[in-house]
């Protein structure tokens, strides 16, 4: 059984309005973008893969993509949510809106814990990138899952290496997963593409 969409930390979901267009605007441009080059979708199965998430100011708290929007083209704003609050330790996340969180949320929010300076995080699935990349760019230890408090740990390991420069990691126990991360959307999409010209070329 594929290891894909299954969340494993404790979600709980606060129904609310969803976030308004204004605040998520490029975020709702760059996933459909992503969708565009298959970078984000569905497999065959059904199970989506692949999530954009943006920081709310100088907080902790994130927008990130709804969970199992993957089969979608383009995302309303319902699709999205707010990531109010988590804790890593305790592998659980609380969120506000008309859908729950990705799976990856922790993850997501694994990355905005190492630099207040990390606006931005892209998560997607290409099979060439991730094999090409693997052991090349940070990458993370085969036996950790996505979304769990040793995912966290993973990436603070990481960070203390090469991680800040490169802004790119692959999830080696995450089968065809990759994580772009910037100050913003439009970088983090320009680390993304950077290195699908590199690995993929």
């Amino acid at each position: 059984m594929r290891d894909e969409g299954v969340t494993k930390y404790r979600c709980e979901l606060e129904i609310a309005a969803p976030p308004k267009v204004d605040a998520i605007k490029d975020l709702m441009h760059c996933r459909d973008r992503l969708f565009a080059q298959g970078l984000i979708g569905v497999y065959p199965d059904g199970i989506g893969y692949g999530n954009v998430s943006l920081r709310i100011a100088d907080s902790n708290r994130f927008y990130i993509t709804g969970t199992q929007t993957g089969h979608k083209p383009t995302l309303t704003a319902a699709d999205y949510c707010e990531v109010a609050d988590y804790d890593i330790a305790q592998n659980r996340v609380r969120c506000r809106g008309k859908i729950a969180a990705s799976s990856e949320s922790m993850t997501h929010a694994a990355v905005y814990e190492l630099d207040f300076g990390i606006g931005a995080v892209i998560h997607v699935h290409n099979r060439a990138l991730w094999s090409a990349a693997m052991d090349q760019v940070p990458t993370t230890a085969g036996g950790v899952a996505y979304g769990t408090p040793e995912m966290a740990a993973e990436m603070r390991r990481l960070y203390a290496g090469t991680l800040p420069q490169e802004r790119l990691l692959v999830m080696a126990g995450h089968e065809e997963g990759v994580i772009a991360f910037a100050p913003n959307l439009a970088e983090a999409e320009v680390v993304l593409n950077a290195a699908l010209r590199t690995y993929c070329a």
